[in-house]
């Protein structure tokens, strides 16, 4: 039996015993989770200035500091998310109980990527873990010093049984996608996740695929094109251009380009200085294979700002492209580096029809005063997410659902979203052995008179809400009692 095989039988024989299904037992796991992020920053830290060039600040702000919120989310939350869900009443159930049961699924994979290794590993983990399900954790293999941390570290503040730590590359991987789960959560590209879902079909697993795609970035003429820039900039070069939701490119007016690749170029040396390879809040590209990657795609394209680059040390600079043409070689693909083209469209209708023309992206970024040419945007469009006038901090709203649609993924997470597309929502009807006489409509033999009080009962709408439950129960119970008795007592 191999080590990943094992993982997972003792994953399934950890969540059989029950003892997940505690809500007590989910909310202290939940808290030796955030005691393990507060108590081990420095060993998060390191790991990912080893693997990104991630400052020391830059550590909380883009990874820790967003789990910890969903961390005390979940434990503040849980009790009313687990808790049994009424739902709306009909005539024929008015004297039922009718609800949802959200219930654990069992053992889920969560497998996570390498660009915010802690926030899309950990961050499905706390679903998992607050709908009561066991979790393998995969953390990816490319961000090799913060797995490393994960699998040394994690499982002396966590259930090691219920969450078991697997680290590897492609070969350990294949081998976790060869066992059942009940549910599969990954984040990284679509290549891989086609893999995913094949390999899911074979015991109808289902998945939450959290992917990527060309996120447009749409500035309109009607906006502060000074504060507009700052914020495209932010979002574009944190953590090297490497973030599943960064503007991939610009759409704009020729007339503005000018102004659009001032104003970042300005931008850029604010936040890296004059020289960003000596500043330590610009990262690094991942590995060299991402590199050559990305040098790749610069060609037949015009540098306006930035290009210096250093194999050696994986460097590329804050990048601006400019005049760049929708069939160059860094449109074909998610660019996922410091690189930033800028495409002329003549109005926003040709920027919605660019858009759409495409594969739906993760998330759609509008800038503009006007809020109808918002609104209109949102409406004419498709993307995961929508973030008008900044850029990222979508994803820090645990009061959102966050994921793709189409190419870009599928379910999402955060905060009750996570809880409950790691649950089942179990329908629940519990009846009496009571008031037998209501049934005889829907019993044979079938009559005119039978389907017409099954057509009253079943279509007839009433809303309890804004009636005294227990005076209306009173009043139902005796007018069926007096109808059926005259229409079917025999």
């Amino acid at each position: 039996m191999s080590r990943e095989q094992k993982a997972v039988d003792r994953a399934r024989k950890a969540f059989l015993t029950g003892r997940s299904k505690s809500l007590e037992y989910r909310i202290t796991q939940l808290k030796n989770l955030l005691r393990f992020v507060k108590e081990r920053q420095m060993e998060i830290s390191e790991g990912l200035k080893k693997d990104l060039r991630r400052s020391e600040c830059g550590t909380p702000l883009y990874e820790t500091l967003g789990l910890e919120s969903e961390i005390n989310l979940a434990v503040r939350n849980l009790k009313q998310w687990a808790a049994p869900r009424p739902v709306s009443k009909s005539m024929m159930t008015i004297s039922d109980q009718v609800y949802i049961q959200p219930e654990p699924l069992g053992v889920v994979l969560v497998i996570g990527a390498w660009n915010y290794p802690w926030a899309v590993t950990i961050g499905p983990l706390v679903g998992a873990m607050a709908a009561g399900n066991a979790a393998v954790i995969k953390p990816s293999e490319v961000s090799s010093h913060t797995s490393k941390v994960m699998e040394d570290l994690l499982p002396l503040y966590l259930d090691k049984e219920l969450y078991p730590v697997v680290t590897g590359g492609v070969t350990e991987t294949q081998e976790l996608l060869k066992q059942r789960f009940d549910h599969i959560f990954y984040t990284g590209n679509g290549t891989v996740a086609k893999i995913i879902m094949e390999a899911a079909a074979k015991h109808l697993t289902p998945t939450t695929l959290e992917l990527g795609g060309k996120s447009p970035c749409y500035i309109d003429k009607n906006c502060d094109l000074s504060i507009a820039c700052r914020r495209i900039a932010w979002g574009k070069y944190s953590n090297c251009g490497q973030t599943c939701i960064a503007p991939d490119y610009i759409l704009c007016d020729p007339s503005m380009q000018d102004r659009v690749i001032e104003e970042i170029k300005k931008n850029i040396k604010e936040f890296y200085t004059e020289d960003p390879k000596k500043c330590q809040d610009y990262g690094r590209i991942i590995n060299q294979r991402h590199f050559k990657r990305l040098m790749a795609l610069l060609d037949g394209s015009t540098i306006a700002v930035g290009g210096e680059n250093e194999e050696s040390e994986c460097y590329i600079g804050p990048t601006v492209l400019r005049d760049v043409k929708p069939d160059a070689k860094v449109m074909q693909e998610e660019i996922f580096g410091p690189l930033l083209p800028i495409l002329t469209v003549s109005s926003a209708d040709e920027a919605i029809k660019f858009i759409n023309q495409r594969e739906k992206p993760l998330a759609l970024y509008i800038f503009s005063s006007d809020n109808k040419l918002i609104k209109r945007m949102i409406a004419e469009t498709s993307s995961g997410g929508v973030l008008a006038n900044d850029c990222l901090m979508h994803f820090s709203v645990t009061s959102l659902p966050f994921g793709g649609v189409g190419n870009s993924g599928m379910g999402h997470y955060h905060g009750k979203y996570g809880f409950d597309n790691l649950s089942h929502l179990r329908g629940c009807l519990i009846k009496q052995l009571k008031m037998e006489g209501v049934n005889k409509m829907r019993y044979p033999p079938h009559t005119a008179d039978k389907l017409g009080w099954a057509r009253f009962f079943i279509l007839k709408h009433v809303d309890f809400g804004s009636l005294g439950r227990m005076a209306l129960l009173a009043l139902m119970a005796v007018f069926v009692a007096v109808i059926l008795q005259r229409y079917f007592t025999d």
